[in-house]
């Protein structure tokens, strides 16, 4: 398979080829001979007439559109040179050495809460000006993502930017196929199902086991690490019916640590696990360099490397899947819930998938989306709360107390339990407020619309139909962080604003200022599931240890925060680790910490 990159040139021929073409045909009719530089220049011009051209023509239409919903052009975001390249290096400037999301921020500042900013242009736009819309205007969140959620879609540059990794699974399609992906997912996600406490209470302890073995030999650990293998081993059990054990790989030493060198990717979990981190980094690349990104895989697709290992380790399992459903079959088997709204005691998801589709790359692309929702999101909300356990030691002391005392220092929950956890609740979700796991998202729009102006009073700002690059980006992880939507104290973390006078005050009078799952018809199928995860690991973590402290000495010291962040405002000043962003958020480098064992008596 050709990498994007020469398709992409193909594609545009006809479009650099016309202009220069359409020159050498018109001189080859006249008489005058003009000197060769002067040809040169007319060839080379004529390309930039034609693109000039075009842009007139759409721009006429456009025009004409505005006037129509008696709408302006929305504030742009303009950088110092010509399709803003300076602001794109400075965003993938940011994506190496910055604080996530701190360049959007800044322009909202100066901008307001929506703009737009034009990008390297595609000579296959269709609209004057490659325009990207940014907001974090939680009325205009709640449009794209219910109100008015058949006028957005994922869109054909997101698709096509993600495609050889997420393939056409639920995050990567729209319409009917969007819908044919939540229908065949959704029965799977019943409150018995996202309760499998059991489930849960196995791969816990067995991470909690390992944690507290490392621990004991004096060594730092990776926490995130941990706990991304933990969701990985629940995810693949969730989904597959076993898991891939990537617990039993053992843990990374610290790069300070004589063992160090037995660190290894040996394991083909963990060959997995790394190649899909890659994939995904790939593909956030490709988002932040805008539609030109194939012109920088010409000759190789960058992920395809990583996809070999992924789809050497997926597609087995989804083969035998299909042979047993086949055998079955031949057998005469009834494994009960034959439709596919239903779902029988004991049937898999991935099971259950296969009893609408035998279509093998359905499946894998749909495993794959299923992986991200399962793995990715909950080890970056663990990986996030531990870290702010760890900056708040009185936090970490009031949601110990609430523990033991709802269930002592050795009994595991029950979705009961977890329920009347208020506070454990209040400290998910503040981490959720601070570091919500998908920070930036992408919709299309699928006809010409209006946005309210920045402005009260203003003419609405016009967004046009979604084209090749046009797109719209809300992002969540700025709005939850905005003063403007949490009050003076939005960048501090304190869970008791989820339980105070702060919920009527803030969150109630408009309840789109807190999407870490999203909203509408797209909501996160998982979310409860998520909830509950996160919560049981959390409770028996908590029964175990009672000190939580970062081992910056253990940090991969290109992965700490430099130094010149002091200087910055906002989190950045105080944060201890570098949160950085693909599809979903981590802790670059990992989060390496520290632990002290409870008392094995310890009771409130």
């Amino acid at each position: 398979m050709l990498p994007e990159g020469i398709p992409y040139i193909f594609s545009r021929l006809h479009h650099i080829l016309f202009p220069p073409l359409s020159v050498y045909a018109l001189l080859s009719v006249v008489d005058t001979q003009f000197p060769t530089y002067v040809n040169v220049l007319l060839y080379v011009s004529s390309l930039g007439v034609y693109i000039a051209l075009r842009k007139i023509r759409v721009s006429i239409k456009e025009a004409r559109e505005m006037r129509q919903l008696n709408a302006q052009r929305p504030p742009m975001w303009l950088g110092k040179y010509p399709g803003n390249v300076d602001i794109i290096g400075n965003m993938l400037e940011e994506n190496r050495t910055g604080y996530v999301g701190d360049l959007m921020t800044n322009a909202t500042k100066t901008l307001g809460k929506s703009f737009g900013i034009s990008v390297l242009g595609d000579l296959q736009a269709t609209h004057s000006f490659d325009l990207q819309m940014f907001t974090t205007d939680p009325n205009i969140v709640k449009t794209i993502l219910a109100t008015d959620f058949p006028g957005y879609e994922k869109g054909d540059q997101f698709k096509f930017n993600v495609k050889s990794v997420l393939g056409d699974g639920v995050f990567n399609s729209d319409g009917e196929l969007w819908k044919f992906h939540r229908s065949m997912t959704r029965p799977f996600f019943s409150r018995e199902r996202i309760s499998d406490f059991e489930l849960f209470g196995r791969h816990a302890d067995d991470a909690i086991s390992k944690l507290a073995s490392r621990l004991s030999e004096g060594e730092a650990v990776d926490f995130q690490d941990l706990v991304s293998r933990f969701t990985l081993d629940s995810a693949t059990e969730f989904l597959f019916g076993s898991n891939v054990h990537s617990l039993a790989n053992g843990l990374p030493y610290p790069y300070t640590s004589p063992k160090s060198s037995s660190n290894s990717l040996s394991a083909d979990t963990d060959l997995f696990a790394n190649s899909f981190n890659n994939a995904l980094l790939t593909i956030a690349t490709r988002g932040r360099i805008g539609p030109i990104w194939p012109l920088g895989e010409i000759f190789k697709d960058k992920t395809a490397e990583d996809m070999k290992v992924i789809t050497a380790f997926i597609k087995p399992i989804v083969r035998q899947a299909i042979s047993q459903k086949q055998e079955n079959a031949k057998l005469g088997r009834d494994l009960g819930g034959n439709g596919k709204e239903e779902v029988a005691e004991g049937e898999t998801m991935l099971s259950h998938l296969v009893k609408s589709t035998e279509d093998e790359k359905i499946l894998v692309d749909e495993i794959l989306n299923m992986l991200i929702a399962g793995r990715d999101t909950t080890a970056a909300l663990l990986t996030f709360v531990v870290y702010c356990l760890a900056r708040h030691p009185h936090v970490l002391h009031k949601l110990r107390e609430e523990i033991l005392t709802q269930l002592g220092a050795n009994r595991s929950p029950t979705y009961a339990d977890i329920r009347e956890m208020k506070y454990l609740r209040a400290v998910i979700n503040e981490t959720l407020r601070l570091f919500p796991s998908v920070p930036f998202d992408l919709r299309c729009t699928t006809r010409p619309t209006t946005w309210p102006a920045n402005s009260p009073g203003e003419k609405p700002y016009y967004i046009p139909t979604n084209t090749i690059t046009s797109s719209v980006i809300y992002s969540v992880y700025i709005m939850q962080r905005s003063e403007q939507y949490w009050g003076p104290d939005a960048l501090e973390f304190d869970p008791e604003r989820f339980l105070d006078e702060r919920v009527a005050k803030y969150l109630t009078p408009n309840p789109f200022v807190f999407l870490p799952f999203n909203a509408g018809p797209r909501i996160c199928l998982g979310q409860q599931f998520a909830y509950n995860e996160s919560s049981f690991f959390l409770i028996r973590l908590l029964q175990s240890f009672d000190e939580i402290d970062l081992a910056s000495d253990a940090q991969p010291p290109e992965t700490l925060p430099p130094a010149e962040w002091k200087n910055k405002t906002g989190r950045a000043a105080t944060e201890q680790f570098v949160p950085a962003a693909h599809l979903t958020m981590y802790a670059k480098g990992g989060l390496w910490v520290r632990m002290k064992t409870a008392s094995v008596t310890e009771d409130v």
